[in-house]
C-alpha cells in the first residue's frame, strides 16, 4: 500500500487536504470519492512533485492527441478541444491538476498555454477551477462557469465537463452549418455586385461616348444609368465612407441596452429568418436548462445562467419575467406558455417533466428536436437562396444590358434610315 498526499474540495465546496492509503493512484482517487472529496492534486508521499499522467501510457492514450490551433487568441474551438480533453482525462481517473498540466504541454496555441498555466497556478494555490476561470469572462461564459462549479462541489466534474463538451460541439456545429450554407449565396452575390459595378462604371461610359458622337439622343433608361455612373464616379468614396460610418454607429447603438433590445426584437420578426433565430434560441435554451438541471442546479439559478447565454436580449427579458413568476411559486410551464415565444411542444414537455421529476432528461431530449428543426429550416432556405439570387441578378444585369444596347440599336436604325 502506498500513501498519497492530496488537496481538493469536499461536497460543500470547501478546500480539504490530507493523506490516503491505496494500492495505486486510481484506487486513491476512488477512495477519496467515497469520502465525498474531489482531488485537484495528488502525489505519492515520497514524490517531490505531483505525479503527472505523462507517466501513465494508459492515461495518455485516453487523452488522445491535441489539435493545434492558430496563435493569437483563444477561439471557441480551442475551448471545445480543451473541454473535451479535460473530460477524457478526468474519466481516466486523473487528478485535475495532472489533467491541466498534460493539456498545457500538448497545446500548440501560445495564448491557450498561458491561460492553462494560470489555471494550473490557481488550482495549485488552493483556488477552485471555477474561480480561476472566472478571471476570464470573455473566454469562459456564465454557463461554463456554473457547470464547472457544480462539478467541483458535487465531485462529478468528469460528468459536467462531458456535458459541456456536448453543448460546445452543438454550438460549433450550428456555426459550421450556417457558414457552409451561406458560402455559395455570398459568392454569387459578390460576383453579381462586381459585375454590376463594372458595367455601370466602365462599359457604359465608353458605349455612351460613341453613341453621343453620332448625335443620337439617349433614351431615358440610359440617361438614368449614366447619371448613376457619374454619381458613383464622383461621390462613390463619400457614399462608402458614409456607409462605414453608419455601420459603425449602428454597431455602437446595438451595444447599448435599448439598441440591443430593439435589434433582437427586430431579428425575431424577420420573415423566414425570424423563425430560424427563434428556433435556434429555443434549442439553446432547452439544452442548457436541461444540462444545468441535470447537474443539480436549482431552476431559478439555471434560468439566470441561461438568460445570459441565449444571445437575444428580447428573449432574455422574457426569461427574467418567467423567473420572476417562478420565484412567486408558479410552475415553469405556465409562464413559458403565456410568453408566446416558446413553442407548445416545449411547454408540454416542461409540464410533464415537472410532474414526473424528469425535467432534465426530457429537456435534453427535446433540444435535439428543436436543433433538428432549426437545421432543416436553414437548409431549406439556403437551398433556394442561390437560385433566387441568380434570378434576381439576371434580371438586374439584363436591364443594365438593355439600357446599354438600346442607344446602340437606335444609332444603327438611324444610320440605316439614312
Amino acid at each position: 500500500m502506498a500513501e498519497f498526499h492530496y488537496q481538493g474540495v469536499n461536497d460543500s465546496g470547501s478546500p480539504v487536504s490530507g493523506t490516503v492509503q491505496a494500492a495505486d493512484r486510481r484506487a486513491a482517487i476512488a477512495h477519496l470519492k467515497e469520502r465525498g472529496h474531489f482531488a485537484t492534486r495528488l502525489a505519492e508521499k515520497n514524490e517531490s512533485e505531483p505525479a503527472t499522467a505523462i507517466r501513465s501510457s494508459e492515461s495518455f492514450k485516453s487523452l488522445g492527441s491535441f489539435l493545434r490551433f492558430g496563435v493569437g487568441r483563444v477561439s471557441s474551438r480551442d475551448i471545445l478541444a480543451f473541454t473535451t480533453q479535460l473530460s477524457a482525462a478526468l474519466r481516466a481517473g486523473l487528478p485535475l491538476l495532472d489533467c491541466l498540466r498534460i493539456i498545457e504541454k500538448q497545446s500548440g496555441n501560445k495564448v491557450l498555454k498561458e491561460l492553462l498555466r494560470d489555471l494550473i497556478h490557481g488550482v495549485s494555490s488552493g483556488e477552485s477551477l471555477s474561480d480561476t476561470m472566472g478571471r476570464y469572462p470573455r473566454i469562459f461564459r456564465p454557463l461554463y462557469l456554473a457547470m464547472i462549479r457544480v462539478g467541483e462541489t458535487g465531485g462529478i466534474l468528469e460528468n459536467t465537463t462531458a456535458q459541456l463538451s456536448q453543448l460546445l460541439k452543438r454550438e460549433e456545429q450550428i456555426k459550421s452549418n450556417i457558414r457552409n450554407a451561406s458560402a455559395y449565396p455570398l459568392f454569387v452575390l459578390g460576383i453579381g455586385l462586381v459585375s454590376i459595378l463594372v458595367v455601370i462604371t466602365w462599359i457604359l461610359p465608353r458605349i455612351v461616348g460613341v453613341v453621343q458622337e453620332s448625335g443620337v439622343a439617349l433614351p431615358l433608361p440610359t440617361r438614368i444609368l449614366l447619371g448613376l455612373s457619374d454619381f458613383i464616379a464622383g461621390f462613390g468614396w463619400i457614399v462608402a465612407l458614409a456607409g462605414m460610418a453608419g455601420a459603425y454607429l449602428l454597431h455602437r447603438w446595438i451595444q447599448t441596452p435599448r439598441g440591443r433590445w430593439h435589434w433582437d426584437s427586430m431579428k425575431l420578426k424577420l420573415p423566414v429568418f425570424g423563425s430560424v433565430f427563434k428556433t435556434l434560441a429555443v434549442g439553446r435554451f432547452t439544452r442548457m436548462l436541461g444540462a444545468l438541471s441535470s447537474g443539480g442546479i436549482a431552476i431559478l439559478e439555471s434560468l439566470h445562467v441561461v438568460r445570459d447565454t441565449l444571445g437575444n436580449e428580447r428573449l432574455g427579458r422574457e426569461i427574467d419575467r418567467v423567473a420572476g413568476l417562478v420565484k412567486t411559486g408558479e410552475s415553469l410551464a405556465k409562464p413559458l406558455g403565456e410568453s408566446g415565444y416558446f413553442p407548445p411542444l416545449l411547454v408540454q414537455i416542461v409540464s410533464v417533466g415537472e410532474q414526473t421529476g424528469k425535467l432534465d432528461e426530457l429537456l435534453l431530449g427535446a433540444a435535439d428536436t428543436f436543433d433538428e428543426q432549426a437545421d432543416n429550416a436553414i437548409n431549406r432556405f439556403m437551398s433556394i437562396l442561390p437560385a433566387m439570387l441568380v434570378v434576381l441578378l439576371a434580371v438586374v444585369i439584363g436591364c443594365l444590358i438593355a439600357a446599354i444596347l438600346l442607344p446602340v440599336v437606335m444609332m444603327e436604325l438611324g444610320a440605316g434610315s439614312i
